[in-house]
């Protein structure tokens, strides 16, 4: 189930994708007060966008935009929208969306050729470890594209071990939709209850909200704990709410497939020009084919890198490697870049970490400060010298350690209204 647009040349795609940025740029010039406004008080002449390059002339949109004019960015009366969601409000106030039925449609096609992306077949099943409500998109997208596919789904939600085994050995599940560490909490029970994890039916889960790989595209840490006891494959997606569209590993294994007919990427550098060609930078999107919210040269705050080198599964498309890090959680610690998710790879070396919460502050003279707040059954002075060890070794750099209460620490993580543990308190101005 591959597009055909997907299998082009990549001077086909593009031709293809200027023909859409047309019609984009025409359709929030007429339905988007937002965008109207922002041409209008530019100056910027459409007719002068006829190329990707051609963007540049048009400024960015940013989640702080999105939050001060959050109704001027819908383009339809009330009465065509179907589905209203809301983005996680990770780093700010959370966002609504509003999805027409033809944006509902499109999000399932996205999904269904995401799951096929990752091998998922009509005569699978799949069992969905995360929520479906709570407003919250992915776990409605998951449910569409399933059914767009022909795959059956088994709507478990998320967390319970005992419920997802439970499901597993009643309904044979082929593939499951989960957080990475959740695997292991899934793994944990199963030898804790005898339960053979080879033998379970489940030939891979596609991973969400946690990284899985190295930006070699070799296994991390998390996951090579996951596969030396779970001999199944891992396949990871990106996307976000205001994307509307994900990026999901084929077979090979060699970053998430860019769907071009669904969405325009640019890699931006600090001064919202595009990097050099293998270099890391903001990924910035334009949706394509959306009615209610669709968002033009939008900056999803997290850097990547894109490989643009030929799949061995025949898409010719853009592939997006891990992502490095969210650029407003940049961290500048003694001299040293740091994004959480190198923190994060570190603390799942250890086995007797059972959770953790990584806060960033200010000190007083105004630098960045960071505190590890650990929970674990092995709150000794050796096991803490062996953490740090591991971040000198790794890092070179040491942040500050502290041993926590398991109860204290969920409030930390799960606080209210949350659809996602939060495994980052940024408590800086």
């Amino acid at each position: 189930m591959i597009p055909e647009i997907e299998k082009a040349s990549t001077a086909t795609i593009k031709a293809y994708q200027e023909a859409e940025l047309k019609k984009l740029l025409q359709y929030l010039n007429t339905h988007s007060s937002y965008y109207k406004r922002l041409f209008k008080s530019e100056n910027i002449n459409l007719n002068s966008i006829n190329t990707l390059e051609d963007l540049v002339q048009i400024p960015t949109t940013t989640k702080e935009d999105l939050q001060r004019y959050n109704d001027d960015f819908i383009c339809v009366p009330r009465h065509d929208i179907i589905d209203y969601v809301t983005t996680s409000g990770t780093l700010g106030e959370p966002v609504t969306f509003a999805l027409t039925d033809n944006d509902l449609k499109r999000l399932a096609h996205n999904e269904a050729i995401s799951f096929a992306c990752a091998g998922v077949k009509k005569a699978d099943v799949i069992q969905l470890m995360t929520t479906i409500d709570r407003r919250f998109m992915a776990g409605l997208a998951y449910f569409l594209g399933a059914r767009e596919l022909g795959a059956g789904i088994i709507r478990v939600g998320n967390g319970i071990p005992e419920l997802q085994w439970d499901s597993i050995k009643k309904f044979k599940p082929t593939y499951i939709i989960a957080v990475p560490s959740f695997l292991l909490k899934l793994i944990e029970y199963a030898e804790q209850h005898n339960i053979d994890l080879n033998n379970s039916g489940v030939k891979g889960a596609i991973c969400i909200g946690e990284s899985l790989r190295e930006q070699d595209f070799s296994l991390n840490i998390l996951s090579k704990k996951i596969k030396d006891k779970w001999d199944i494959d891992l396949f990871s997606t990106y996307a976000s709410t205001e994307m509307n569209t994900a990026f999901t590993e084929c077979e090979a294994q060699q970053g998430g497939h860019h769907h071009p007919e669904l969405i325009i990427i640019e890699i931006l550098d600090e001064n919202n020009a595009p990097v050099a060609a293998g270099e890391p930078g903001e990924l910035t999107i334009s949706t394509l084919g959306v009615e209610g919210m669709p968002l033009l040269r939008f900056k999803t705050g997290d850097i990547v890198t894109a490989h643009t080198e030929a799949c061995s599964c025949g898409r010719n498309t853009t592939r997006l490697g891990p992502v490095i890090g969210r650029k407003k959680q940049m961290i500048k610690y003694k001299g040293t870049t740091l994004y959480p998710p190198a923190m994060h790879n570190i603390l799942n070396d250890f086995n007797a970490i059972d959770s953790y919460v990584i806060e960033i502050s200010h000190n007083n003279i105004g630098t960045d400060e960071i505190l590890l707040k650990i929970a674990t059954n092995n709150a000794t002075e050796e096991f803490l010298q062996k953490i740090k060890d591991h971040f000198r070794a790794k890092l070179r750099v040491l942040p500050k350690i502290e041993f926590c209460d398991k109860k204290e620490l969920q409030k930390l993580q799960f606080p209210k209204m949350s659809r996602k543990p939060v495994l980052v308190i940024d408590r800086r101005e």
